[in-house]
């Protein structure tokens, strides 16, 4: 079908990640690369590992490592949360104190079997530990540093902390956010932090690209509130060109016009009105063509200036019909429209199990654990199968055992020291 062979391996292979980061931007970030088939290595603390791992319930009980009981549970069972599971799955977990002397060495040596670092370290912790971008590129010159904090390395609010329900609140978002008469709202998820995951994910690829001609490393330095700022696209651009603070539209839409959620006669419809020639289909699926005809709401500018009249309208012909009839109508003259689904309801859709959207993945007694699966979808080969997210260093002996060498005494050594 395709004029070539297709690879055997994922793009990434080959590339190693260190994943210094916690909780969800760097993650979500070093989750994606592990997806594309990177070796992602999540480095954590001792005794403790990322902050996520107890932010629960629900939890998935999985067994413990060795040397590693989870505190306050049975020395077999080590609790997975829920929100540790959705960001880190398909990584190896080694723990390490960078802070101490011979820690920071061992992060050095495993720096420098790496392509890819990912850290959002203090500023003040990054200078002390000498773990800051320039350092570390001084140290490892073909490295690629992505440093990601709540407002980046420069500017006054550089050693400010950044927490995504702030960046939701600081950035804009929550202001166009929520119902238009009630208070400023955040988004339902931590998608600051994801979309900064995103962002970064994007510019770790350009730069291993780039390395390929360069042969030299790169530093990011990504901020929260940045990517926040940035992807609210056409709301913020709306500011900058017309110089009007936009007003919360609530689940309605600045620009567009029908193009919200209605109520219906016994339940609730996303109507999806993107162009006058769909307007024009609503109203005669609606039975109403006298308006779709007037001259005064031809044209999508027209809708929007006269918003109050038009939205009152369509909310009296979507509540006379119950949801079902309207999904048949609209559907049979292709204006787009949507039923709100819950988790529940999405999962259990034949459309995402055709994607892939849930993966069943084992943990290593065998049972099962459910995932949200990965949206890309490749051509010419394959992705990284989906992996168990990794007990708290529960791969510890083994990586430095593979990369740097050391014996079963020495890395029992650094464990009584407390090092791992």
């Amino acid at each position: 079908m395709f004029p070539f062979t297709a690879d055997t391996v994922p793009p990434l292979a080959g590339v190693r990640v260190l994943d210094a980061a916690r909780v969800l931007a760097g993650p979500f970030c070093g989750q994606l690369l592990a997806d594309l088939g990177a070796d992602v290595i999540k480095i954590e603390r001792p005794g403790q590992g990322d902050d996520t791992r107890g932010w629960g319930p629900p939890f998935v009980d999985t067994p413990s490592p060795p040397g590693q009981p989870s505190t306050g549970s049975p020395s077999h069972i080590h609790p997975l949360s829920a929100y540790f599971i959705s960001c880190n799955r398909s990584k190896r977990s080694v723990t390490l104190d960078v802070a101490g002397e011979e820690g920071n060495a061992i992060f050095h040596q495993l720096l420098a079997r790496s392509d890819v670092l990912i850290e959002n370290f203090r500023t003040d912790s990054a200078t002390k530990l000498g773990l800051t971008p320039d350092r570390l590129l001084s140290q490892h010159p073909r490295l690629i540093v992505c440093s990601i904090s709540g407002f980046g390395r420069t500017g006054p609010l550089r050693d400010a902390p950044g927490y995504d329900f702030a960046i939701q609140a600081m950035s804009g978002l929550m202001a166009v956010t929520g119902s238009a008469d009630g208070p400023p709202a955040k988004v339902g998820v931590a998608v600051a932090d994801v979309l900064t995951g995103l962002y970064a994910s994007t510019a770790i690829l350009a730069c291993l690209h780039a390395r390929e001609r360069s042969g030299h490393g790169y530093a990011i330095d990504l901020a929260l509130l940045d990517c926040a700022l940035a992807a609210q696209v056409n709301v913020a651009q709306a500011y900058l060109t017309s110089g009007v603070v936009p007003a919360r539209q609530g689940n309605a839409h600045l620009q567009i016009v029908p193009y919200q959620l209605f109520e219906t006669a016994d339940g609730w419809l996303v109507l999806n009105v993107g162009n006058d020639g769909q307007w024009r289909a609503f109203c005669a699926a609606a039975g109403a063509d006298d308006l779709g005809t007037d001259a005064r709401y031809a044209t999508n500018r027209q809708r929007v200036e006269a918003r109050a009249e038009v939205v009152l309208g369509v909310e009296r012909l979507m509540r006379s019909l119950p949801t079902a009839e309207w999904e048949r109508r609209l559907t049979g003259a292709n204006v787009p429209h949507a039923v709100v689904w819950n988790y529940a309801e999405i999962f259990a859709q034949p459309q995402m199990a055709a994607r892939g959207m849930k993966v069943t993945v084992r943990d290593p007694q065998g049972n099962p654990v459910d995932l949200v699966g990965n949206p890309i979808h490749l051509t010419g080969g394959p992705l990284a199968a989906a992996g168990m997210p990794p007990g708290l260093g529960a791969q510890t002996e083994a990586i430095l055992v593979e990369l740097l060498g050391l014996d079963a005494t020495a890395v029992r050594g650094l464990r009584e020291r407390g090092v791992i």
